[in-house]
């Protein structure tokens, strides 16, 4: 999940208002050594901190249907969690570093939240948005004047960008096969009495009218199945 995640902001970062300009994206750690390596204008997106998302966990299960809208398969609902990146800008000037951090912010904050469509198929398949925020407050415990410490680099401009990504929860469970006969009925007579026995039960034609008929009813609310 979280190579994903890098996937998508590589995609961000490097498009947008970058687009064409051939600046390349990494996400090393920022380090003195590394600072030192690179001999070509970078935008850095250092991920420091990953943390689950506590308020966003549910209980319960999942379903997941098919194209016909038959349940196929059950699972717990995914977890999530806050991916934390430093993004800084690495140039010869630190007049060019801000231009590049303007243009990082001018692609980001657009993007509030990324529909499915635009994550990768392990992340698109869960069907869920993904809320990104960008030079927000700072949650974490740590102060980016500690992340540099530790980095053993100097303090310099950076955007603090939190990504919240669901993580498939396991195991995954396989759905019993749907009804298509129906509920049946039988009848009969008391002891003592003349045997007679009598049938009713729901045919799959009926089974899928009355389907229908609770689809279409007025009043009813999109999930409910």
């Amino acid at each position: 999940m979280i190579h994903e995640v890098d996937e998508v902001l590589k995609s961000l970062l490097g498009g947008g208002a970058l687009t064409g300009s051939g600046i390349d994206v990494s996400f090393e750690a920022p380090t003195r050594d590394w600072a030192a390596r690179r001999n070509a204008p970078v935008v850095n997106a250092y991920l420091y901190d990953i943390r689950e998302d506590v308020a966003r966990r549910q209980s319960g299960r999942v379903s997941v249907r098919d194209e016909r809208d038959i349940e196929v398969r059950r699972r717990r609902p995914p977890r999530w969690f806050r991916l934390s990146y430093l993004v800084t800008a690495w140039t010869k000037t630190p007049q060019d570093e801000h231009r590049l951090l303007s243009a990082v912010l001018a692609t980001l904050l657009p993007r509030e939240v990324l529909a499915p469509s635009e994550l990768p198929p392990a992340l698109r398949a869960l069907e869920l948005s993904v809320p990104l925020t960008v030079a927000g407050t700072q949650t974490e415990s740590r102060s980016l004047a500690e992340i540099w410490s530790a980095l053993g680099g100097e303090l310099k401009p950076s955007l603090d960008l939190v990504v919240s990504a669901p993580f498939p929860a396991f195991p995954e469970y396989d759905a019993g096969p749907p009804v298509t006969e129906g509920a049946m009925v039988r009848v009969r007579e008391l002891p003592g009495e003349p045997e007679q026995s009598s049938e009713r039960s729901h045919r799959p034609h009926q089974v899928a009218a009355a389907r229908a008929a609770r689809k279409d009813a007025p009043g009813r609310r999109p999930d409910q199945r």
